[in-house]
């Protein structure tokens, strides 16, 4: 039986700050050496030079060195994945997971949070965009689901992968061994990824049958309602983490999961937090939420029609400020004004993730008692 499941937020008061995690440990709220993910939001551009990941990668990682018994080396196993761009209202932050000691955790035989971990095997350059990175990255999803103690894929509510984008470097390191990529466009690259993680989560979990070459990035039929995929130049593998619920292992924490029709469908992030627990009004406000959500972790996409409820918008045809900025601080500013918090994770480039023009919505709320 998997370990129950402590989750809290905390903010980045600067792109390399990590005091916020350091304070909770010293306050006891959570054990160094029992964190064992990260997921968080840096301010940087959100592409494929976005060193702020690597900048709050690492004062993350050092502050569970120093404040804990792991090793450096075994610290680096942690999975933290950062979504680069705080576009709009959308502020720095981090949300950890860490395991909470079972007598610690209030026993409840109803579903609470469960958390898992894998890596793939190593995705090459010419995998990505292929069949297959979407076998390799489906293997390391079932893996992370062993890991959390799932065995039903419906008790799946959120995957959230960090994947390679494809560099000038490993492009040419393709080519020299005799072998093509899906593209030579770097930044295009990032979509690619993304998308490609999405399938392989999908066929998983049983939404889809396995796709083909062909269907990837081309069929947006082919979509996971659960997947959040990011990638990036820190890695050569999925890193992927997998929180659903489970029975029996206790704790204060539970996820749900919906799907955002489109870019303004505020309804769709009320419907995660719903599904994760949550008993609220047919209208809701954000005072509703009591204090008890944690954080909502979202994926959003321009559609590609260039439409929103049948009216026209522009953000695929600007040179000025690229559409994947827009969207998010479009996105950001709804979940904010949802949470009446503007320390929500949405991150950008959803193909395969949720339908065109939306995407996946998760929710972690606190069920425990009142203090």
């Amino acid at each position: 039986m998997p370990d129950p499941i402590e989750v809290r937020k905390v903010p980045l008061h600067h792109v390399s700050d990590a005091s916020e995690l350091t304070r909770l440990i010293d306050a006891g709220a959570l054990d160094a050496d029992s964190v064992i993910a990260i997921i968080g939001k840096t301010e940087g551009n959100g592409g494929v030079n976005d060193y702020t990941r690597i900048l709050a990668d690492r004062a993350f990682r050092e502050a569970l060195v120093a404040a804990g018994k792991r090793s450096a080396a075994e610290v680096a196993e942690v999975p933290i994945v950062w979504s680069g761009g705080t576009d709009g209202v959308i502020s720095p932050h981090a949300t950890v997971f860490a395991t909470a000691a079972s007598p610690q955790a209030e026993a409840t035989p109803e579903p609470r949070l469960s958390v898992g971990f894998a890596m793939s095997e190593p995705l090459l350059p010419e995998d990505i965009g292929r069949t297959a990175m979407v076998t390799k990255v489906a293997a390391a999803v079932r893996s992370a689901m062993a890991e959390a103690g799932i065995t039903d894929p419906s008790d799946v509510h959120y995957v959230q992968t960090k994947t390679p984008l494809l560099t000038i470097h490993t492009i040419s390191d393709a080519k020299s061994r005799g072998h093509t990529v899906w593209t030579e466009n770097t930044g295009e690259s990032m979509d690619v990824s993304n998308g490609t993680a999405a399938l392989g989560i999908a066929v998983a979990l049983g939404e889809i049958d396995m796709p083909s070459d062909a269907d990837i990035m081309h069929d947006r039929t082919l979509c996971s309602s659960v997947a959040s995929c990011s990638s990036g130049v820190e890695l050569d593998r999925a890193q992927v983490v997998v929180a659903g619920n489970v029975r029996g292992i206790g704790g204060r924490y539970r996820i749900g999961h919906a799907v955002m029709r489109d870019a303004l469908d505020a309804d769709g992030i009320w419907a995660a937090i719903r599904n994760a627990g949550l008993d609220l009004p047919d209208r809701p406000h954000p005072a509703d939420l009591d204090g008890r959500l944690v954080n909502v972790f979202l994926k959003c996409e321009a559609s590609q029609d260039g439409m929103v409820r049948g009216w026209r918008n522009a953000m695929l045809d600007d040179s000025d400020v690229h559409w994947h900025r827009q969207i998010k601080a479009c996105v950001g500013g709804v979940a904010a004004a949802v949470t009446g918090d503007p320390a929500v994770f949405v991150s950008v480039s959803a193909a395969h993730q949720g339908p065109d023009g939306g995407g996946p919505v998760a929710a972690i709320v606190d069920l425990g008692p009142r203090g």
